[in-house]
């Protein structure tokens, strides 16, 4: 189905430590508390895409082992695909530490395991008749690419969430419909340093004269900008009380990429994206955090109107 969204990336158990500051180099500090939550930044925009209302299929790696168990039925729980949740008889599942402030703030390390075999091969056949291909960087960078080959050529928008930045090939970015970098992260691709809104029109220009149709350069609390050839559209941040902004990039690409593959505007996309995101920040944890499609509405109607 049209509206269907495929989402090939990362799956994690997230190890969450909170802190009331973080620690310096060389300190010990003593944590207020410790959850394993399921996390990675592919599964948590699949879980994000599945709760805001599109039928989601995850392409990935786990390792055999009773964190990649969990995960497969978490997954499965939210009503994600995982037929093509694959269980690699040679690594682990990957893990990250995330160290969670008083503020929400957070600090992630990544141990890859299973996802660090993820291979494009691993999604052949995934896109027919699917909408929206969504990827992101914690996979290989040649199964990223392989993936959005794939993803063209069976008729499917692939949109990129590039975290990390570090090693993926230009040759991705004319096979973009959409590009969702933060502010670091459009720093990193384009050498452009992004502070406010035109700067980070300036950082989507340039992302867009690399070959990507369109960039939504993130700006955390100070919004977003989104910019297409015809021009550049701000996009407002929802004023929410953090308490822990953990898998907030992810929510918003999973839920905007379900508006798109239902009908929605990107403009219209973006701004039901920043809704969950900014409902995904007043609750704690990465997967549990994050919004259903009711909820997000709900937020939109007492804020803006309903798209």
């Amino acid at each position: 189905m049209a509206n269907r969204v495929v989402v090939v990336g990362s799956v994690n158990m997230d190890l969450v430590i909170r802190v009331p500051r973080m620690p310096a180099t060389g300190e010990t500090l003593a944590g207020t508390g410790f959850t394993t939550v399921p996390g990675g930044k592919g599964a948590n925009q699949a879980v994000a895409a599945a709760r805001s209302g599109a039928p989601t299929t995850f392409v990935g790696r786990v390792g055999n082992d009773a964190f990649g168990r969990r995960l497969r039925r978490s997954l499965d729980g939210d009503g994600v695909d995982v037929m093509r949740l694959r269980t690699d008889p040679e690594q682990p599942t990957g893990v990250a530490i995330v160290t969670v402030d008083g503020h929400g703030e957070n600090a992630i390390v990544v141990v890859a395991g299973a996802n660090g075999r993820t291979d494009a091969q691993d999604a052949a056949g995934a896109f027919a008749g699917a909408g929206i291909c969504l990827l992101q960087g914690e996979i290989p960078a040649a199964a990223v690419l392989g993936a959005a080959r794939l993803a063209r050529a069976a008729g499917c928008a692939v949109f990129l969430d590039p975290a990390p930045p570090d090693d993926l090939p230009r040759a991705i970015w004319p096979l973009c419909a959409l590009m969702l970098p933060n502010a670091r992260e459009a720093e990193a691709l384009t050498g452009i340093a992004v502070t406010d809104a035109p700067s980070a029109k300036a950082a989507g220009d340039a992302l867009v004269a690399r070959g990507a149709r369109a960039a939504l350069v993130k700006m955390g609390h100070a919004g977003a900008v989104l910019v297409t050839p015809s021009g550049a559209t701000s996009v407002a941040a929802f004023e929410v009380e953090a308490i822990d902004t953990t898998a907030a990039g992810d929510c918003m690409a999973g839920a905007l990429a379900a508006a798109r593959a239902g009908g929605a505007s990107l403009a219209e996309a973006a701004e039901f994206g920043a809704a969950a995101a900014a409902v995904c920040v007043t609750r704690a944890g990465a997967q549990p955090s994050l919004p259903t499609r009711e909820e997000t509405l709900r937020f939109l109607r007492g804020r803006r109107g309903a798209i």
